[in-house]
This record gives structure tokens, C-alpha cells and sequence, in this order.
């Protein structure tokens, strides 16, 4: 069964690198503290939550919503003033999870959450630089593939401009081996 994704062009690919223009699209999203770990399962049992029925749609009823691939975790960061974003931030234990809701919904046509912790937002059309890698996507594994895309982005003299998110395309039972994860970074 073939699961949704986000649309995208390549731009460019290296190796384990792609340089991605994806299109605009609606996330649902959450915020949640903790580890990485914790805050993944939390805030995806809260987005499934949602996308499985708990909301309302227009005519009054509840909705199921496709799932869709990857979930997304980024952690949220305050910019220390006068600093350049990205390489100096300062961690306040909080993530950003988030699904992208199917491209045939509108904001329009999304039911309206009934979790006050679940958003939906919709982001502009926007260029990612990507690491993809597959096994486990543990805390160490996943600082070692971001400093590789941040250094293939320095020798390549592109700026990133926006916070690193650990994108994850398989369900949990799926062996190491088989997971497809990535490093994404808008630029």
C-alpha cells in the first residue's frame, strides 16, 4: 500500500545528498517536551489521534484523515539575539511534530482538530537540502548525519536557514535495515 508524500522536484543529487523544491503544504502539528524519543512518541499519538477521527468537520461529524509519510520531529529553539540562526540556539526541551496532511485537503476542508494541542498550519512552497540514511535514528546517529548535510552545505557555499527536522517514512515495526529516515534543512 502506497502512503503519501510530500511533493517535491529534485534540484540536484550526490551521493546521499538531494537538494529538494517542495511545494507548499498543511502540516498538523504539535509541540511537546522531553527527549527526542518521548516527545516522538507523544506527539505522534496526539497527530494520529487527530488524523484517526478525533476532530470535527464541517457537517458536525468526525473524519478520518490518509496518513501520510514521513513524521516529522524538529526541536523547537530560541535565537539568542545577534547570533546567526542555526549554529547558535539555545535548547528549550521542546519538538515540533508534525504529519503533512493529504494534498487533496485544503485548510478549508480539514476538520478541525478537537486536541487544542494539534495545529494545522500551512507552509510555503520551500528548498530542503536532505541526508537520507537508513537503520535506527537515535540521537547520535542523527547529530553525526546533520553535521555531514551541514558540511556538504558548506562545500557547496549554501546558507542554511531553518532548524534541522528528522523526517521518518516507516511504522515502527519495520526492520532497521529496511527504514528509510532523513536530515532536512531549508536553505
Amino acid at each position: 500500500m502506497a502512503i503519501e508524500e510530500p511533493k517535491y522536484s529534485i534540484i540536484e543529487t550526490s551521493d546521499q545528498f538531494e537538494l529538494r523544491a517542495y511545494d507548499s503544504k498543511i502540516v498538523a502539528e504539535t509541540f511537546v517536551s522531553g527527549s527526542s524519543y518521548d516527545a516522538s512518541r507523544t506527539g505522534f499519538k496526539r497527530i494520529a489521534n487527530y488524523i484517526f477521527g478525533n476532530n470535527t468537520s464541517q457537517n458536525g461529524s468526525n473524519e478520518k484523515i490518509s496518513m501520510t509519510a514521513p513524521v516529522t520531529i524538529e526541536q523547537k529553539t530560541e535565537k539568542i539575539a545577534m547570533t546567526a540562526p542555526v549554529t547558535i540556539e539555545e535548547q528549550d526541551d521542546k519538538w515540533r511534530v508534525h504529519f503533512v496532511m493529504p494534498a487533496s485537503h485544503s485548510m478549508d476542508t480539514l476538520p478541525t482538530p478537537n486536541n487544542s494541542n494539534v495545529l494545522l498550519r500551512e507552509l510555503p512552497a520551500t528548498n530542503y537540502a536532505v541526508i537520507s540514511f537508513s537503520g535506527l535514528s537515535g540521537e547520535k546517529k542523527v547529530a553525526r548525519k546533520t553535521a555531514e548535510l551541514m558540511s556538504w552545505l558548506e562545500s557547496k557555499n549554501i546558507t542554511a536557514t531553518g532548524k534541522p527536522e528528522l523526517a521518518r517514512y516507516n511504522v515502527p515495526w519495520t526492520p532497521p535495515f529496511m527504514r528509510r529516515n532523513e536530515i532536512m534543512i531549508s536553505y
